[in-house]
């Protein structure tokens, strides 16, 4: 007998269903640890398929629930697009740049990744990687290799009683840090969004100045995630500020050491080497700074231990089959799913909350977040609070650590940092219809705003600090605080206008009606000044302040909330 296609049709694609088996496509490979876990798990089926084209693997998920993915199967948009039947993606790994996290929230696909699988793993390999740069390993078996016995050609230094300075102490920072403190070494950490008190509790001395800690540190390991804020986060001029002889440790992201300015740092002599896992471009075809006899360099090994493979896998099976067995949520980075009257209904309460919290966020760059509170008032009052908590704390956290922040998990990252985000609301609301206010506390004091929708969809900042105003809360901010004098706003009009920069909307707050008080003004800007330019409004003598702060384009809802 032969079977036509509906007919094998209905049996991969509405038999599973009907008795509840979840077909699980797995592409890349997938420990046997990991495997075994899905065979074991009722309901699953685990499908292994190879080596798909683009076109197949767009096939194969017409009939699959979930998929897991290590780093090798591309899902771009045109994979996810009209994908009626997959729920679920599981990335076995941390990173998702082979996922397209926007095209998937319009597809309603969950995306979840293993963040824990490979941080001991990581750690220990940035560990290897100082003691190996610090007793020339590599050098010294190359030339025993060789035939050779160049003893005097390779003294090198002992940890020890030497400084070690981690940038970003997420997960895989703090596990160096405690393992360089088992090696007698002072550390000191940076990171704006760790609490004193946890830091104390790890033995390391926290900072909140970068620079700071640049020029005290033997050795600077970096492990924050790669975003605009860090991308050559260590470039020429803090690795100048280095002491003579430092050494500089990669294995996070390539991109946040500058790769040309630690060449020209080690050729220069200032800097004595570098370690190096992972580079801008990968394999790097500038072999400039692998090549110099200073530098250790191996190939994005970090997560590559069988314990780490191991662990990642059975992390990424069990996390599907908890997703696709009873709805249970894990280390999502992407939106959780909402229903789309919801969505529709939330979508500009939502945007303003996000853009109170990158607000809050750049406003208080530097400083040591302790708590924060988002205040719900008027018609917002009744709506869902607790995601508008969630993606508030998303805005304020998500460019800060090395673990994705979403509206699933923020409040949990946060908890896990020492940071306390609640919420309060209230049906009463003098002025507004609505109004969504945030309060910020930190080691040097606290920032507040407020912010209303106007009409049914503008997002408007209507308060900043003590200031009230009517500003947009959109695109490229320039905020700046002086004292409201005759002249002053020509000349910050005449100083962007030198420069090239064009101001599409303006708005004041002062405290009282006379003038000559402090006061507080608000630029929509259509391109972003150079720090020439910012110096050169600090400069005058009635300004007392300067930031620039980076929002979303004016009605663009940002991915994460289905835009």
């Amino acid at each position: 007998m032969v079977y036509g296609p509906d007919f094998l049709r209905f049996l991969c694609v509405f038999l599973p269903r009907l008795i509840h088996v979840n077909r699980v496509l797995i592409t890349d490979g997938l420990h046997p640890a990991g495997m075994a876990v899905l065979e074991r798990a009722d309901g699953i089926e685990p499908v292994v398929r190879p080596d798909l084209t683009a076109e197949q693997l767009r096939d194969e998920l017409q009939t699959a629930d979930g998929i897991i993915v290590r780093s090798a199967t591309r899902l771009r948009s045109d994979v996810l697009s009209g994908q009626e039947r997959l729920r679920v993606i599981v990335r076995a790994g941390v990173g998702v740049d082979n996922i397209d996290l926007n095209a998937a929230t319009k597809a309603g696909i969950l995306v979840m990744n293993t963040p824990t699988g490979n941080t001991t793993s990581t750690a220990e390999h940035t560990i290897a990687m100082m003691l190996a740069l610090s007793r020339n390993i590599g050098p010294a078996a190359a030339s025993m290799k060789a035939g050779r016995w160049d003893r005097k050609l390779f003294q090198g230094t002992q940890l020890a009683g030497k400084t070690l300075a981690v940038v970003g102490l997420g997960r895989i920072g703090i596990c160096v840090a405690q393992r360089a403190i088992a090696l007698e070494m002072t550390v000191l950490g940076y990171d704006p969004f760790l609490s004193e008190e946890r830091a104390r509790q790890y033995g390391i001395e926290l900072h909140r100045d970068l620079d700071e800690i640049v020029r005290r540190a033997d050795y600077l390991t970096v492990h924050t995630p790669l975003t605009d804020e860090t991308r050559g986060m260590i470039g020429a001029e803090r690795l100048a500020a280095m002491p003579a002889g430092a050494r500089v440790i990669n294995c996070a992201r390539g991109g946040i050491v500058d790769e040309q300015a630690l060449a020209d740092a080690i050729e220069s002599g200032h800097i004595a080497g570098a370690a190096l896992d992972v580079f801008t471009q990968e394999p790097p075809e500038d072999r400039r700074l692998v090549d110099l006899p200073q530098v250790l360099a191996t190939p994005h090994l970090g997560a590559s231990t069988q314990e780490a493979q191991e662990m990642v896998a059975v992390e990424a099976a069990e996390i599907v089959v908890g997703f696709l067995q009873s709805s249970e949520i894990r280390c999502a980075v992407n939106m959780a799913p909402v229903s789309g009257a919801e969505l529709e209904d939330l979508k500009h309460y939502l945007s303003l909350s996000y853009r109170l919290g990158l607000l809050a966020s750049q406003m208080i760059r530097g400083q040591s977040l302790t708590s924060a509170e988002i205040d719900f008032r008027g018609e917002a009052a009744e709506r869902n609070t607790r995601l508008l908590k969630s993606v508030f704390a998303t805005g304020l956290l998500e460019d800060a650590l090395d673990s994705a922040v979403n509206l699933v998990n923020a409040s949990a990252v946060a908890q896990e940092r020492g940071i306390a985000i609640t919420e309060t609301a209230s049906g009463q609301c003098e002025n507004f219809a609505s109004l969504i206010g945030v309060r910020v506390k930190t080691n040097e004091g606290e920032f507040s705003a407020s912010g209303t929708i106007f009409g049914n969809q503008f997002q408007r900042l209507v308060r900043l600090g003590p200031y009230p105003l009517e500003a947009f809360l959109d695109g490229i901010l320039l905020i700046y605080r002086h004292r409201d004098v005759p002249g002053l706003i020509g000349y910050i009009g005449s100083v962007l206008g030198r420069h090239d920069v064009n101001i599409a909307n303006m708005a004041l707050g002062r405290q009282s009606a006379e003038p000559g008080g402090d006061s507080v003004a608000v630029l929509n800007l259509d391109s972003e000044p150079s720090q020439a330019a910012l110096e050169e409004i600090l400069n005058h003598d009635e300004v007392t302040g300067v930031e620039i702060v980076r929002l979303p384009a004016a009605g663009e809802i940002p991915p994460l909330l289905g835009g």
